[in-house]
């Protein structure tokens, strides 16, 4: 039976999250066709293009590390977060041993002598709060999952049976960011505002920065200034990539692309119709994660591209995602 009443529909319609899932073509400089062959690492593989970050990548990431300095990628997770009626429940915590109870408890049950406390809490959240990361399970195009898997025969009542957040593994790679929150000559883009594959290329090249292989690309819009002060706006719309600039990044082989928004592509879509058309191509046919609600300002005041990123997911069993706190260390 359906949990999805017509009052959380009518909410999510006025939302205006759509998009088309546009078919792109490639410019003749990446990986593209590499990206889209089914089981390019094996029939079995749910890694997806975290197979690109290899002991070397990450060897030559640490390497990189000059001064020991870490810059904290993320938000609080905490009541009052941004979230979509209908797919996503709100973020509850509460107590659930509080150290007076549990001393009388310890002292009448246990014979304590040391009048020991203890609190612990109980919370409840859907693990695409806050920044986080998305799993290669999170979405689909039809029935097709990533690397061919059928969704009727990845999930039962409990979790994805494949591709869930605990097939991603720890990643320590070269993080790049690049900061495209002035392009339209302001402090932030506006909620709508396609990135295209021009504008990134620009960016890098301006920054002297090449993508390689095991890169995770992140990009500022600037458009985090919403988050927790004005959700409706940040939900509603957002700047992001487009398609074409998707496929563009994963065709240089990036294992994840993340931003300071909460879908990374943009929203609503240009083209009336379907729905989060990135997500369907970075997670389904390419294999690469996205990071969202990303906390990119400190790299931005520290004037910092490229750094040694550290990005460790929980290994929540069958979750389509998980909260994350990605640290740039330069």
């Amino acid at each position: 039976m359906s949990i999805i009443g017509r009052s959380h529909l009518e909410t999510l319609k006025s939302i205006d999250f759509a998009g088309v899932c546009a078919q792109a073509e490639n410019d003749g400089e990446d990986m593209s066709k590499q990206e889209n062959d089914q089981h390019r690492w094996g029939q079995d593989d749910q890694k997806g293009a975290m197979n690109l970050v290899t002991p070397e990548v990450t060897l030559k990431a640490i390497q990189s590390v000059k001064h020991g300095r870490m810059i904290d990628l993320s938000h609080e997770l905490k009541s009052g977060h941004p979230m979509l009626p209908t797919f996503m429940s709100p973020f509850l915590m509460s107590i659930w041993s509080d150290a007076t109870t549990s001393r009388r408890m310890l002292r009448e049950h246990m014979d304590n002598t040391n009048d020991f406390g203890v609190f612990t809490e109980r919370v409840e959240l859907c693990t695409h709060t806050s920044t986080h990361v998305d799993a290669l399970g999170h979405v689909t195009i039809g029935d097709e999952m990533y690397n061919g898997f059928s969704s009727q025969d990845s999930v039962n009542s409990f979790g994805l049976e494949r591709l869930g957040i605990e097939q991603m593994p720890p990643a320590i790679t070269r993080g790049v960011s690049v900061d495209l929150a002035g392009l339209d000559g302001g402090e932030f883009l506006e909620g709508g505002r396609s990135i295209t594959t021009a504008e990134l290329k620009d960016a890098l090249s301006r920054a002297k920065v090449q993508l390689q292989p095991g890169d995770i690309f992140f990009f500022r819009t600037g458009y985090s200034r919403y988050y927790m002060t004005d959700n409706r706006k940040y939900i509603r719309s957002a700047p992001g990539i487009d398609v074409d600039a998707a496929r563009w990044l994963t065709g240089q082989g990036v294992a994840a692309i993340g931003a300071d928004n909460m879908a990374v592509e943009v929203t609503p879509y240009p083209e009336k119709g379907a729905i989060l058309p990135v997500h369907q191509h970075t997670l389904v046919e390419a294999g690469v994660h996205l990071v969202e609600n990303l906390a990119l300002d400190g790299l931005m005041q520290s004037d910092v591209t490229t750094f040694c990123l550290i990005m460790i997911p929980i290994k929540i069993t069958g979750a389509t995602g998980c909260p994350l706190r990605p640290v740039a260390l330069i």
